[in-house]
């Protein structure tokens, strides 16, 4: 057995963890609004049509603010139709999953889905097929409580008080080819700059997120950030990253997809702090980490994909990834990489939330279950709060060809001061072995006598094994023995492993 020893640094403190950290991504896509969050008739459907066991394990979850509509979708979406009497929305094809629209489920019904499961919109504005004008048209419609056409419409709609929309992505994507109206790093950056530049005109305390790349593998990276960034620094408050994870067949590499999203966030941060200093700004652009997950893109691409312009059905079953104990365990490798960055990654959206590439899934008129990659996510969310704390971690090591030598354990941990919990989180890598954490707490100075020492570990002997509408409760968290040696804790991990070690009065 390899031992891995963990020393909690309070003396280094990360920065605040932003409760937007725990958000996540709800695009018209395939089965996640339609059979999804919504399915009227359902029989555990409320008065809205919206799945009250779906609700109930958002909740759960614990996701604090959503993005919404989209990911590509909003490239081609017109706000217009998803908002006035259900009946004379239009339908609409949907270039980008090659699905129809209803407009069944629109601003209104989202937004008061959000108010039922506790989370905040996200709203994207579309810079892909429209501009500047549609983006203020939309904002005056969410956001201005009486006295112009577009908010007496609003209220005429049902929505008498606005919905006060904090957080506007603009755009998606478009740095990527298969974006409707892509564009470069040049004009993309003008139309950002000039439709930010707008919207807070309307209201200077808005937050904005630009574009930024849609990967570290396009071939545009860097350059795209520093060039959007030098039009668009002063007006927006964000830069953007996205990156899915998938198994392409080596399972170690698989494992340390988190040095990879480290990388990332510290590329895209640098450029952002160039551009800073080249205009000797005293604003800091923050990452909004809008788009992450593990997803088998390469399934999709080869299998997926509907194809026939006479073809357009509603609600297909698009991107239903199943996710494995090890999707899991790297899943949680990425919230830990997310909260080492916690002073500059401030928003993130994991995408998604159901059925699509999701941590819920859900079956028609049947029922909703949790995926493996739901426990981290659930269980950070509701423990990793406050402040972000670096942990030193002295382990062995794998050789990996891109990233050379990988650390066999990761680790980070949290401090709630208002509820004198310390959290701590951790992935052992190792695909045989496992390993003993010998965890020093010797900085809580005594405050270890009395506390309340639990952890929890998500692991199985088959690091495949998966939870589906068959076997929904195949894998769940387990307690994990905890031994108390002085001033240290140690926990005996299993190989292929994600870990929760909490610290309770």
């Amino acid at each position: 057995m390899t031992i891995a020893h963990l020393t909690l640094r309070t003396d280094k403190p990360i920065g605040a963890i932003s409760p937007r950290l725990y958000g996540s991504f709800v695009e018209h896509l395939g089965r996640s609004v339609y059979d999804g969050i919504y399915e009227p008739s359902h029989p555990l459907a409320d008065e809205n049509g919206f799945r009250k066991d779906v609700m109930e394990l958002v909740r759960e979850l614990g996701v604090s603010a959503i993005r919404y509509p989209g990911g590509n979708f909003v490239s081609g979406y017109r706000w217009e139709d998803s908002v006035g009497p259900r009946e004379s929305r239009p339908r609409r094809i949907d270039l980008a999953w090659h699905s129809t629209e209803t407009n069944e489920v629109g601003l209104h019904e989202f937004a008061a889905w959000l108010d039922a499961v506790g989370s905040e919109l996200m709203l994207a504005v579309n810079l892909g097929t429209r501009g500047t004008l549609e983006a203020l048209q939309l904002l005056e419609y969410a956001n201005l409580r009486t006295g112009s056409t577009l908010a007496e419409q609003r209220i005429a709609n049902g929505r008498t008080e606005p919905f006060g929309v904090r957080m506007w992505c603009l755009g998606n994507e478009m740095d990527g080819p298969w974006q409707l109206g892509h564009r470069s790093a040049d004009d993309y950056g003008k139309l950002a700059a000039q439709t930010a530049s707008a919207m807070k005109q309307f209201d200077p305390d808005l937050e904005l997120v630009a574009c930024g790349s849609s990967s570290s593998s396009m071939p545009t990276f860097g350059e795209w950030e520093r060039v959007v960034l030098t039009h668009a620094y002063d007006s927006v408050d964000y830069i953007s990253c996205h990156a899915y994870y998938e198994d392409l067949g080596d399972r170690a590499a698989f494992l340390a997809s988190g040095l990879d999203m480290d990388h990332f966030i510290r590329s895209v941060t640098a450029a952002a702090d160039e551009v800073k200093a080249s205009l000797g700004s005293d604003k800091t652009v923050d990452v909004s980490f809008d788009e992450w997950n593990i997803w088998y893109n390469t399934r999709f691409e080869n299998v997926d994909k509907i194809r026939g312009n006479q073809n357009w059905p509603q609600a297909p079953r698009l991107l239903e990834d199943v996710y494995t104990v090890t999707d899991a365990v790297v899943f949680g490798s990425l919230l830990i990489t997310l909260l080492r960055h916690a002073d500059r990654v401030t928003s993130a959206s994991l995408a998604q939330l159901v059925n699509v590439i999701a941590p819920i899934m859900t079956e028609p008129g049947g029922p909703a279950w949790r995926q493996t990659t739901f426990f981290p996510f659930a269980a950070t969310s509701a423990h990793a709060r406050g402040t972000a704390i670096e942990v030193d971690v002295r382990c062995g090591t794998y050789p990996d060809a891109r990233f050379g030598e990988v650390p066999l354990v990761d680790a980070v941990a949290a401090h709630d001061d208002a509820a004198g919990r310390y959290a701590l989180y951790a992935v052992n890598r190792s695909l045989e072995e496992p390993t003993e954490l010998r965890i020093d707490l010797s900085v809580l100075d005594g405050r270890l006598d009395g506390a309340r020492v639990t952890a929890h570990v998500l692991a199985d002997d088959d690091p495949l094994a998966v939870n589906t509408l068959a076997q929904p409760e195949r894998v769940v968290l387990r307690d994990l023995e905890v031994a108390r040696e002085g001033s240290a804790l140690v926990l005996t991990v299993p190989p292929i492993a994600w870990v929760e070690l909490l610290v309770e009065p």
